[in-house]
């Protein structure tokens, strides 16, 4: 008897734990694509090639069916449990700290030659985005939205979950519940491959990329013995091993003046339970270069998931 007290007491914690199982945050936007299509985009210089990038903020204005669409689909994530991200207040939190962050960019905080959505995840430090694009045919008097739904890791950009589909021909015009009932018979297997890359991330890391240069005027490079026993590229390397979920990364170039590390293995979660992305796990390597061999180091960033530190002056 105590065996089977024992027992089941032992499955139902683990039904608990099971049940409070940490979800991904998703913050739904409109796809490239359809802000593309539909004249929502501005053009960016990156590095010399123009590209063109959404502009949700002018989509959310003009498009009256688009506030419906990401409140319907946010509400169909948040009644599964999953924790949502505003694309609005994320965008109004991105314009207010517009000066902040030009201030940042000449202290240990810079970009290197970010996009407006690169910026926007950085602000918004979602694990997911959710992509909508959508079309609407018309049949007579009847009604029918086409859909493409895609999850992307926020930090890599990697496609991890898609549905697609037609709904059926309706005599209602609200696009946005035309849009829900195509959308609610993928969104189970839809959700349960977005959580399955969470678990994934949850029990193997995060991925990441770090580069590592050094400024031309620095009187040191990535070969000298100056800092230990062995070369500085092989401490740094050290440090990466030792702080990445089982020491999962690959050093995919290493020179006597840069170094890239990739697919780099990061927890979700630091020891107060905040989420990490690659400034905040870039910022310890700084500090452990800083405090053990006196190595100053500029901080630069691009999203959530690229960190590049230049070693030998802020």
């Amino acid at each position: 008897m105590k065996q089977l007290i024992l027992a089941f007491l032992f499955i139902v914690c683990a039904a608990s734990v099971f049940s409070q199982a940490k979800k991904p945050s998703i913050m739904v936007v409109p796809s490239e694509n359809w802000c593309i299509a539909n004249g929502y985009f501005d053009k960016f210089d990156n590095q010399g090639k123009i590209e063109d990038v959404p502009n949700f903020r002018k989509a959310l204005q003009r498009d009256d069916d688009l506030k419906f669409i990401i409140s319907k689909l946010g509400g169909l994530m948040g009644d599964r449990g999953f924790k949502l991200v505003n694309l609005e207040d994320a965008l109004k939190s991105l314009e207010s700290q517009a000066a902040e962050d030009a201030m940042l960019n000449s202290k240990g905080g810079g970009e290197i030659n970010e996009s407006p959505i690169d910026k926007l995840k950085k602000t918004a430090k979602a694990d997911i985005w959710m992509e909508i694009t959508w079309t609407v045919k018309k049949q007579g008097p009847k009604t029918k939205v086409t859909f493409i739904l895609e999850g992307k890791d926020a930090y890599t950009n990697q496609a991890i979950a898609n549905a697609e589909g037609p709904g059926e021909f309706s005599f209602t015009q609200d696009i946005a519940v035309l849009l829900e009932e195509s959308v609610l018979t993928h969104i189970d297997i839809f959700n349960s491959r977005l959580q399955a890359h969470f678990d994934d991330m949850f029990e193997n890391g995060r991925l990441i990329s770090l580069r590592i240069m050094t400024w031309d005027t620095w009187e040191h490079d990535l070969e000298s013995e100056d800092f230990g026993d062995d070369e500085l590229s092989t401490l740094i390397e050290d440090w990466v091993s030792n702080n990445t979920v089982k020491g999962r990364f690959n050093t995919s170039e290493a020179t006597e003046n840069m170094m890239l590390f990739t697919d780099v293995r990061i927890p979700l979660f630091n020891e107060k339970g905040r989420a990490i992305d690659a400034r905040g796990w870039a910022k310890e390597l700084r500090k452990y270069l800083k405090s053990q061999y006196g190595i100053e180091a500029k901080l630069m960033t691009r999203g959530l998931g690229q960190a590049q530190l230049v070693l030998g002056e802020k």
